[in-house]
């Protein structure tokens, strides 16, 4: 089995393509804003174009555009080659990497930027890996005392850091490649967006007719 990667719900745009248990290929790099131009030239650089008997994507929390990109070509792949496409978290994603690196450890809270000086943030135990609590998306200053005496995993850490330098944290963006370490069951969700929040804009309301 054959699995096409794409993460690009954080600054970070990542491919990979793995053979069962095994990476094949990757690409990553730090694009900030640049996923819509970089993205599809990546699966192009890939091994047969990137192609694959299936198509995992991170559908966040993350970057509102990011997410909404890496779903698009997602879907618009699948469709293309006429193969199945799902989804998975990007914390989860992120939990799972810390752990393969670092057995044993006590449980964390991954952390993102979450837009408008929030953070997305939630809590993940490993061996095995299992959300310990809910997402939310906080001021930094209500997810430090959320983190506790836990370690901060994530891009979102920096904004903690700022009020505390202390605390426990490491950096740290989705890498399409630790698709090897989540589990099976975190990869199944259906592609389509975890934003995390709700939109800045709302539809309007139809304003009532005035009757004379």
């Amino acid at each position: 089995m054959r699995t096409l990667v794409i993460d690009t719900a954080t600054a970070a745009c990542s491919v990979a393509l793995i053979e069962d248990d095994r990476l094949i290929a990757i690409g990553n790099e730090r694009v900030g804003r640049g996923h819509a131009e970089r993205l599809v030239p990546m699966i192009a650089e890939l091994p047969g174009g990137g192609r694959a008997d299936r198509i995992v994507v991170d559908c966040g929390p993350g970057s509102f555009t990011g997410i909404r990109v890496g779903v698009a070509a997602a879907r618009g792949l699948g469709l293309g080659w006429s193969v199945p496409v799902y989804g998975y978290s990007s914390l989860a994603l992120l939990a799972a990497a810390h752990f393969a690196a670092h057995p044993g450890h006590a449980p964390i809270a991954v952390i993102l930027e979450g837009g408008h000086g929030e953070v997305f943030i939630q809590g993940f135990a490993g061996a095995p890996l299992a959300p310990i609590a809910a997402m939310q998306s906080l001021a930094p200053a209500a997810a430090i005392i959320l983190l506790g005496d836990r370690t901060g995993v994530g891009s979102g850490t920096r904004f903690l850091a700022a009020l505390d330098p202390a605390l426990p944290l490491i950096d740290a963006l989705p890498n399409a490649a630790d698709l090897i370490a989540l589990p099976a069951e975190f990869a199944t969700l259906p592609p389509r967006p975890i934003y995390g929040r709700a939109p800045d804009a709302t539809p309007a309301t139809a304003k009532k007719a005035v009757v004379a």
